[in-house]
């Protein structure tokens, strides 16, 4: 049994010093060391042994077995170098060639006029609010003097969720949640995207932003609403931009204007881009209603406010020329890289 087990150490050593494969090492670590291997065999024979010889050849498996063991261990270290030098050799990285160019990216034409719209509205001491995209129909209709069933509501078909909640058609009920959270003084922009039920054309799209502005304290004046949407309109369009309000009609507004700015490219003498009329309308206005004012909890007998919205998509397309909204949605990058 001893001369077995030193043959059985000689025979291993001598097979794994030639073996060149990790599985081949691992066949023979089961051949020799498994519980069917070759030392395990005989140490199942070991009861057949003198008490005397017992513990002579039971030291002896053991040497054997940590022999096999350290030797698997050895070439397998051996082995995996051997491949990592390999890999080097054959996937050489020369670190002084030109790495692959990566495009990069710059901000969509809406970013870049809403930023601008942003630091124009900052620098008079405006802040900016945000509110939720799914709203109530409290705040996006009721709250704003636009009861059930009110004419108004048919122009902002919007997608509904539930009776009670939608999608909203505006950003006006952050107002409505600033005046309730806030006493005035108050004086915010609020911008956002909004969602109607409109067919997708060169002018309209289910999805669009807005920009709506609010004013609200002691003695604002219609005064006030004028003066604030033409230096928003000289830092847009320039120093000669031309402004022109027309009366008009929103519920949550009285008294109520259009605002238009004098054609940039014809100056009032009428061309394709204004369509003949010299004057191209930019956002609607109005001194908030009282209504509105006492829905939110703020006394219209002591407190005056305005309020203005406007498309940030128009704007942008006004801006720079362009004709089609749909081209501010399908992220062409042909058409996108020239701003």
């Amino acid at each position: 049994m001893k001369a077995a087990l030193e043959k059985i150490k000689e025979t291993a050593i001598a097979v794994l010093e030639q073996t060149t494969e990790m599985k081949a090492i691992e066949d023979l670590r089961v051949k020799y060391l498994g519980k069917k291997g070759e030392v395990t065999a005989i140490l199942k024979q070991m009861g057949s042994l003198s008490a005397e010889d017992r513990p002579i050849i039971g030291q002896l498996a053991n040497e054997v077995r940590a022999a096999i063991e350290g030797e698997i261990t050895k070439r397998l270290a051996e082995l995996k170098e051997a491949e990592l030098n390999r890999k080097l050799k054959e996937e050489t990285l020369d670190v002084t060639m030109p790495g692959t160019r990566r495009p990069i990216g710059k901000k969509h034409p809406l970013s870049q006029v809403l930023d601008e719209v942003k630091e124009i509205f900052l620098g008079m001491g405006f802040d900016i609010a945000q509110g939720p995209e799914v709203e109530y129909d409290y705040y996006n209709f009721e709250a704003l003097n636009i009861p059930k069933n009110h004419p108004a509501r048919d122009t902002q078909d919007t997608f509904y969720i539930n009776d009670n909640i939608l999608l909203r058609t505006q950003t006006s009920p952050v107002q409505i949640r600033v005046m309730e959270q806030q006493k005035p003084p108050i004086r915010i922009i609020a911008p956002g995207r909004v969602y109607r039920s409109d067919a997708v054309d060169a002018t309209h799209s289910p999805l669009f932003h807005q920009i709506e502005g609010l004013v609200v304290d002691k003695g604002i004046t219609m005064a006030d609403l004028k003066g604030t949407l033409e230096i928003f309109a000289k830092r847009l369009y320039g120093d000669d931009t031309v402004c022109r309000f027309r009366p008009h009609h929103f519920p949550f507004t009285e008294p109520s204007a259009e605002v238009d700015v004098m054609c940039f490219a014809c100056h009032g003498e009428g061309c394709r881009l204004c369509k003949g009329e010299g004057w191209i309308e930019i956002l609607g206005a109005g001194m908030v209603h009282p209504k509105v004012l006492s829905i939110c909890g703020i006394d219209p007998e002591e407190y005056s406010g305005f309020a203005f919205g406007m498309g940030l998509e128009r704007i942008v397309m006004r801006r720079y020329n362009i004709d089609d909204m749909r081209l501010l949605f399908e992220n062409d990058l042909r058409f996108l890289k020239q701003f």
